[in-house]
């Protein structure tokens, strides 16, 4: 088999543009993959425009032998997300011709069925009561962890004001939703040392689940600080583009818990190869996830083979009309679980007369958070 040509589609939609890649072969079967990421859309896809003539004429079934292709090609260097899509593809392909999906060719499952936590429901006014009243919906929904940043557009240091606005909204999660949802608390890489461990100090009679990068998450040296010095789990690694660098954090001693992020690591094998490096250090994998459901399938058909996965994070993208239909055959959360279909390779599919309908787009959720920012001051 042989891959005889290399397409991008790029789905619009107010969350990011999804970005997939599409392998097609010389004997008529077709794999999907995804490389969505923030505002980086248009390079993406230039890169797997210079990569396509690279992946046609290989065969798709022989997946380390084109990532190790592919690493020489690009000087040593995994080749990020647009890489990551193209190996996705692969294995998409591999379990159609083997006529398994994706969780039997990576060794079956080790459960039926995988916890998720909701993401990306609180993008009302920041307020308590908003906060509190959406959580009290998701939770009837069926969830039982919920991630949430209460933090607003803090920087570095808060203000005394800013601060217990963002404990109070916490406390009114807590109250809405009762003391077995599980709460998550985001802090996007992005406090001091001193103000991440000053606000754990304050969050922590609402039993955060964890605390999620509350420092630079490549900085291990910071972040186990933290760790060291607060009573709330810290995860991270969200933001490693290398398996190696999970290892540094584990290896500092002081958490025990990681998220790396499937299209940072390197695809499926590097995932894999997340778990593996977790598993020698006696940590548990909550893999990040803010892209597609496609990426959400593919998490999931890892997660359900693997004995130290502890959650999995999962977005609800499909209330923009119709977005819903671009994507086919992906699994949905059930009373807070989510489980893999039995279709031969990652089961899901793509209408590219549909996704034409959703163009590409300049603005993102980073906007909406400006938008609702300026309102705030006042300014809108």
């Amino acid at each position: 088999m042989k891959i005889t040509d290399l397409k991008t589609i790029v789905v619009g939609n107010p969350w990011k543009n999804w970005i997939f890649v599409r392998l097609l072969t010389d004997e008529g079967i077709e794999g999907l993959g995804e490389c969505t990421g923030g505002l980086e859309t248009k390079s993406r896809v230039g890169s797997l425009e210079e990569l396509r003539s690279r992946v046609i004429g290989k065969d798709p079934t022989r997946i380390q032998e084109l990532l190790d292709f592919l690493r020489k090609t690009l000087f040593l260097r995994r080749g990020g997300s647009p890489v990551s899509g193209i190996e996705m593809a692969c294995w998409d392909i591999l379990g159609k011709v083997c006529g398994k999906p994706l969780y039997q060719l990576l060794g079956g499952k080790v459960r039926d069925r995988i916890r998720v936590y909701a993401n990306g429901w609180y993008q009302g006014p920041r307020e308590p009561e908003s906060f509190a009243k959406t959580a009290k919906a998701m939770v009837d929904q069926g969830y039982t962890a919920l991630k949430f940043d209460p933090f607003g557009k803090a920087y570095k240091f808060m203000t005394g004001k800013e601060e217990k606005l963002s404990v109070d909204i916490v406390a009114a999660v807590r109250k809405a939703v009762g003391e077995e949802t599980d709460l998550l608390i985001e802090c996007h890489d992005r406090f001091s040392l001193s103000q991440a461990i000053r606000l754990a100090s304050m969050l922590e009679p609402y039993r955060p689940f964890w605390y999620e990068t509350p420092v630079l998450s490549d900085n291990a040296e910071g972040v186990s600080e933290v760790a060291r010095r607060i009573n709330i789990p810290v995860i991270a690694g969200e933001r490693s583009d290398d398996p190696r660098q999970i290892a540094k954090l584990l290896a500092m001693g002081a958490i025990d818990l990681v998220n790396p992020e499937i299209l940072g690591v390197g695809g499926i094998l590097g995932l894999l190869d997340c778990f593996a490096i977790a598993r020698g250090f006696d940590a548990y994998v909550a893999p990040h996830n803010a892209q597609s459901p496609y990426c959400t399938a593919v998490n999931v058909h890892i997660g359900i083979t693997q004995p130290n996965l502890l959650i999995q994070e999962c977005f609800d993208d499909s209330a923009v009309e119709g977005l819903d239909k671009v994507l086919s055959g992906y699994p949905r959360v059930k009373n807070g679980f989510i489980e893999p279909t039995d279709v031969p390779g990652i089961g899901v599919s793509l209408n590219e007369d549909l996704a034409a309908r959703y163009p590409y787009g300049d603005k993102n959720f980073l906007w909406m958070f400006e938008d609702a920012w300026e309102l705030r001051r006042g300014n809108k």
